[in-house]
């Protein structure tokens, strides 16, 4: 019978196989009890027809969406999840045999959206999503499929890395400021371009997270996307903005915990509309509050900046990430090149070297169960 367990609002089931062996011990993703007997009495049926007829079970696309969903529900991006899901949920359905999912399904999905007029990196995150479904039903579920997203994602052109000049920049926080709460606006701008942290990171941090001692701004890994924790070093003009904000919290609100905190000693939430505001009265156009923290990042890699140094700056999991700004340090490529001119008087080719390298049956129950998770509105 399903019964719940301590931490978790659904009903889980505990199954022994007809013909012996550890129990099945599942989550239904569900509340409703009679749901969960349901899915527990389907499961079971399953157990035996494999043990007693050798016959593997099928699962359906609202099957493994469910089990993906409900193991997501803690992730920082769920919302990404739940929407990426939604869009595969409506062009493949709840019913699909995902035992029988096969390439040319992939490919109709492609072209399908591709119809829609969505980009290519839309459609990956997509496939990703789709991808990580059937990866979790195979490994952690046991689920006998193929995985037919594998090698049939697009080619994505490489993205448009947009940031501003420091004349820009300048031009942009004295826009700022001149709006209602322009000098806490200001602050954000400068913080954004001199720390390359990310908008949240920065709405989010309070002030235990600012050493002020040592110039560093400290990010568990709870503030961050990637969940690792960072420190950021503190420039001058970062710093400054920090104190502007300090000073600002104690005079106005004294025992709010936030930098960025509303005169109630709250958390500001959002300021999207004062900076695309602050964006229009600059003349900037195309210009996104994530593009301070590409901004951030141009201008180290322009002022020489390894791009290791740069990586660990902004956080990122892999160098490739930072690779994409690699195009606005031409200096080294032509240091690299003007290398092979330089030859020291008397250096055997080992020493060059070294010297160069210092530098089936299946209910409508799992469809209930989806369109609870995607939030969509249940079938009659």
């Amino acid at each position: 019978m399903p019964h719940k367990r301590k931490g978790s609002p659904y009903w889980w089931t505990k199954i022994t196989p007809p013909g012996g062996g550890a129990p099945v011990r599942r989550s239904t993703g569900t509340v409703d009890y009679r749901e969960a007997k349901a899915l527990e009495a389907k499961w079971r049926s399953e157990l035996y027809q494999q043990n007693a007829w050798g016959k593997s079970p099928q699962h359906s696309f609202a099957e493994v969406a469910t089990e993906f969903l409900v193991v997501s529900k803690e992730k920082r991006t769920f919302k990404d999840i739940q929407r990426r899901v939604g869009r595969l949920y409506d062009h493949f359905g709840p019913d699909v045999i995902m035992e029988e999912m096969a390439g040319k399904d992939v490919r109709e999905f492609i072209s399908a959206r591709q119809a829609d007029g969505v980009k290519p990196a839309t459609i990956n995150r997509e496939l990703s999503i789709l991808s990580a479904m059937i990866n979790h039903a195979i490994e952690q579920l046991e689920w006998p499929m193929s995985n037919p997203v594998r090698g049939r994602k697009l080619k994505e052109p490489e993205g448009l890395v947009r940031w501003i000049t420091h004349a820009e920049a300048d031009r942009l926080v004295a826009k700022a400021k001149m709006q209602r709460n322009g000098e806490r606006l200001a602050d954000f701008i400068l913080l954004g371009l001199n720390t390359g942290a990310r908008m949240n990171e920065l709405l989010k941090m309070n002030w235990s997270r600012v050493d002020f001692d040592n110039a560093l701004l400290h990010l568990e890994g709870e503030d961050t996307k990637s969940a690792k924790r960072r420190s950021i070093p503190l420039n001058d003009a970062a710093l400054a903005a920090l104190k502007r904000r300090w000073t600002w919290v104690a005079n106005v609100c004294p025992h709010s915990e936030w930098v960025f905190a509303k005169s109630n000693g709250e958390r500001l939430g959002c300021l999207r509309e004062g900076f695309k505001s602050a964006c229009k009265k600059a003349l900037i156009k195309n210009f996104r509050i994530h593009d301070l923290r590409h901004t951030c990042a141009s201008w180290m890699v322009s002022e020489g900046v390894p791009l290791l140094d740069v990586k660990e700056v902004l956080g990122h999991s892999t160098i490739k990430m930072t690779e994409k700004y690699a195009h606005l340090a031409p200096h080294r490529a032509r240091d690299a090149v003007n290398q092979l001119g330089k030859r020291t008087t008397g250096s055997t080719p080992a020493e060059v070297v070294e010297h160069s390298q210092t530098q089936s049956g299946h209910t409508e129950k799992p469809v209930h169960l989806i369109e609870g998770l995607l939030n969509r509105k249940r079938r009659a």
